[in-house]
């Protein structure tokens, strides 16, 4: 809708996606580009590394400098400024560290993905990558992880112990229904199911929920509600996938309305 004239346009919330490439548009800095789009958004990036990938797996992996990396983020941030972060695939231990010693400088929220392994099964962190990512959890607002994540991470109990704010998503586990759990340090946790949606194009379901929580939270919604509104984002998403590719295809991000 164009504005009216005499009338200034309101801002979108600025989201700096810090994330991977995903070549074939599903998941990593495409998605995010599209959800933080279609959510109101004004998405900005910072790539960490360059994939190669499509539906049926991921068949290179190349990092960026961790110098390039920091260019990128100071630019956006001496610049455009900043309302939200998402931070998705870091690609190798020093791109964590880096990312770590300038988010801490900021006063705004951030939503880690630890993205360890594509829907295809295929490994984008290595154990000194995970072991980074503490530092990661502790700044961030608000941790995604799945089920094998949450495992690899140490569990509940581990992330109790680091005073981690986090969504385990259920979207990995099995059964009719999908269960995400908030847990929130001195807090009862709040529990959202919803019925399993059964499809193969799911590729980039971690990234598109990241990323609306990022934008939710940007525009100013309260914790609870930018997850509710990401998982309904998400969900119509799955609902509109194109088809495409013959392995776990992408979304329909450009379909939900």
């Amino acid at each position: 809708m164009l504005a009216q004239p005499g009338v200034p346009p309101m801002q979108p919330p600025r989201i700096l996606s810090i994330a991977g490439s995903d070549s074939s548009g599903g998941a990593g800095i495409q998605a995010d580009i599209k959800t933080i789009t279609m959510l109101g958004g004004y998405a900005m990036t910072a790539i960490t590394a360059i994939t190669a990938q499509n539906t049926l797996g991921v068949t290179m992996v190349e990092a960026l400098s961790p110098e390039m990396v920091a260019a990128q983020i100071e630019a956006c941030l001496s610049d455009i400024g900043v309302d939200a972060v998402k931070i998705g695939m870091l690609g190798s231990p020093a791109i964590a560290h880096v990312v770590a010693d300038r988010l801490e400088t900021l006063d705004v929220p951030v939503v880690f993905d630890p993205v360890m392994v594509a829907t295809s099964g295929a490994v984008l962190a290595d154990a000194d990558t995970v072991a980074a990512f503490a530092r990661l959890m502790v700044l961030a607002t608000l941790t995604t992880p799945n089920v094998p994540e949450l495992e690899a991470l140490g569990s509940d109990l581990a992330m109790a112990a680091r005073g981690v704010t986090y969504l385990a998503k259920g979207g990995d586990a099995d059964g009719e229904s999908v269960e995400d759990r908030l847990v929130v340090p001195g807090r009862e946790p709040v529990v959202w199911r919803a019925p399993r949606i059964e499809t193969r194009h799911n590729h980039g379901t971690g990234c598109t929920l990241s990323s609306a929580i990022a934008t939710g939270l940007g525009a100013g919604l309260p914790l609870e509600d930018a997850i509710v509104r990401g998982r309904e984002f998400v969900r119509a998403a799955l609902k509109a996938a194109p088809g495409f590719g013959a392995g776990h295809g992408p979304m329909g991000h450009q379909a939900v309305r």
